[in-house]
């Protein structure tokens, strides 16, 4: 298989996240698979082996749940892909779609949340404030909650009596409270540990009449579960010897939790026993969990791969529990670990390189979104297709990154974008010094934060990158901030310290906008003509600007946030990128 084919190949292969079934019937499941071209919601009948399709959008569906009894399948309904709409659902086993609550306004999605007894929450953003909603059967939705401060439902206890709710009233969206209500809106209880120790919300015991809600807190520079009872204040923290951030999700019987532990860019699993205290390893293979939950009976499905081969979703009985329609992905490169001193302490990054040619290699570099997130050891079209190009990726968990810890994730202070990039910068010099990459040949490229830290390096950084590639990106955090939606402004708040008209020189210091007259390299941007997360007018200014100063530059758009979804959008995105670094890579010098 040619080069080409192959990295196509691994774009257009099925691929389906974990199944999710029903609390109360785990015979009923669903997912989300691409096997049409676009990512749809699918129902599975683990009793026949039947599935269905359950949507069909031109943009593909992005959330979608099962109500705990097994007879509806939810879903966001959004307009062109842009993340504005309302919740649908259709029964289990067929029938007419109907909207959750008719009568409430679109908004943007912060979750869902269902109950045994038909009773729903829902939470939408839009209008200035963040609201949650109560829908019950054959009555109209009422508002059980709303701020201006970022707010989204993080649980129901399965009779519906009880609704967690994560919000940002103390001014912090990312170290947020959780607060736990009932129907009528009565407070219960309240979890707040104080500035920079945020406190979010799972999921309630899946145990009839349980009031148990597991939680994530920050208490010890990371973050580690927490089972809490609102009603009477009991809390019970779970703490683990082992390094790396937590998470957790309930056994079926209440008796125990799954944590799952990521450490270096892997993913390992344990089961906790609530009764006795003991914890015990769940053998998984090397790489990186995207999704686990225990199964009844005990065993435990999970959804793996790792940077060489591609996704399967497997169980701890050894067995492989469904396999995607269609040819597998062609298998890729694996990743390696390096650890290089920054300014801030050691940097952690990802390095795969190509089977063949010699090195020093031309080097991308792809700089993952969030920045609350980070790259793992997980298996990536997008990766794969660079090395199979011929080019080095490297991938750089930057202060701001998740998996590190509270002090690594929290470390952007002041200097927003300016902090990534001298990671970045202090990882470039030593690929660059261990003979790995041609200095001459050095890519800066990534999506939205990615595409935002991509632009500021172009201009802070103009001798370090031969060119640059920026999907959706942050231009201007000025102009962003009034375009974008709700959450991402209360995200802009608790990031740069307020708003813009609280926070100016912080906003016109992280923003590339300022730096656009230093921009030497060749740039490709592309953006999507309906996103609201990096909306389309910022980066138009920012175009503008370059034009201005007789930069060299690209743009390419299309019609949407959603087209991620659509499997030959991203491949069309990824050729037109290849072909614009081959362009820039080839016989060009700049500073070492």
């Amino acid at each position: 298989m040619k080069a080409e084919e192959r990295w196509q190949a691994r774009f257009r292969a099925s691929r389906m996240t974990l199944p999710t079934w029903a609390r109360q019937a785990p015979n009923r499941s669903i997912y989300r698979s691409n096997a049409t071209g676009k990512w749809e919601v699918y129902a599975w009948d683990r009793v026949t082996g039947a599935t269905r399709q359950v949507t069909d959008r031109p943009s593909g569906t992005a959330y979608a749940a099962i109500d705990p009894t097994g007879q509806w399948i939810y879903w966001f309904g959004d307009t062109d892909g842009d993340e504005y709409g309302s919740w649908w659902r259709q029964p289990f086993t067929g029938g007419p779609d109907e909207p959750v609550a008719p009568e409430l306004p679109p908004g943007q999605p912060g979750g869902i949340a269902l109950s045994t007894t038909g009773v729903a929450a829902i939470s939408l953003a839009g209008g200035g404030a963040f609201r949650v909603h109560l829908v019950r059967p054959d009555r109209p939705a009422t508002t059980l909650y709303e701020h201006t401060e970022a707010a989204w439902v993080a649980g129901m206890s399965l009779d519906g009596s009880l609704i967690a709710i994560n919000h940002g009233e103390y001014g912090d969206f990312r170290h947020p409270a959780l607060r736990v209500v009932r129907q009528n809106g009565q407070e219960v209880g309240e979890l707040y540990d104080g500035p920079a120790k945020g406190v979010i919300g799972l999921d309630f015991a899946p145990v009839p009449g349980d009031r148990r809600l597991l939680t994530l807190h920050e208490r010890r520079h990371r973050r580690e579960p927490l089972v809490w009872d609102p009603v009477t204040g009991e809390q019970r923290e779970i703490w683990l010897r082992d390094p790396g951030e937590l998470t957790a999700e309930w056994y079926h019987d209440g008796r125990g939790l799954l944590i799952v532990r990521d450490h270096r860019a892997r993913t390992h699993l344990h089961r906790y026993d609530l009764a006795g205290g003991g914890l015990t390893l769940i053998d998984t293979p090397h790489g990186v969990i995207e999704e686990a939950a225990p199964r009844p009976g005990g065993h435990v499905e999970y959804s793996w791969s790792s940077g060489s081969h591609p996704p399967v979703i497997r169980s701890s009985t050894g067995q492989v529990v469904v396999n995607p329609s269609g040819p597998p992905a062609p298998p890729s490169v694996p990743v390696q670990d390096i650890d290089v001193e920054g300014a801030g302490g050691r940097v952690h990054a990802l390095v795969s390189k190509p089977e063949t040619g010699i090195a020093p290699f031309p080097t991308v570099f792809l700089l993952h979104g969030g920045p609350d997130a980070h790259d793992r050891d997980a298996f990536s079209p997008e990766v794969a297709a660079w090395v199979d190009a011929g080019f080095a990726v490297v991938r750089v968990n930057y202060r701001g990154s998740t998996g590190y810890g509270s002090a690594w994730r929290d470390a952007l202070r002041d200097e927003v974008g300016h902090i990534e990039l001298a990671d970045v910068a202090a990882v470039r010099q030593w690929v660059v010094e261990q003979g790995i990459s041609d200095p001459a040949r050095m890519v800066l490229a990534g999506t939205a934060w990615g595409g935002y830290l991509t632009l500021l390096g172009l201009g802070t950084q103009p001798g370090l990158w031969a060119a640059g590639i920026a999907a959706v990106p942050i231009a201007c955090h000025h102009t962003s901030y009034e375009d974008e939606s709700e959450s991402l402004r209360a995200f802009h708040r608790a990031l740069l310290g307020g708003s813009p008209a609280e926070q100016p020189e912080r906003y016109a210091a992280s923003s590339p906008i300022t730096y656009v007259d230093q921009v030497k390299s060749p740039l490709l941007i592309l953006a999507g003509q309906n996103d609201c997360r990096c909306p389309l007018r910022q980066i138009e200014k920012y175009v503008a600007k370059l034009a201005e100063h007789g930069s060299e530059h690209e743009v390419y758009t299309y019609d949407a946030i959603g087209a991620s979804l659509v499997v030959a959008e991203r491949i069309t995105q990824t050729a037109r990128q290849l072909e614009f670094a081959r362009k820039h890579t080839t016989a060009v010098k700049i500073d070492g």
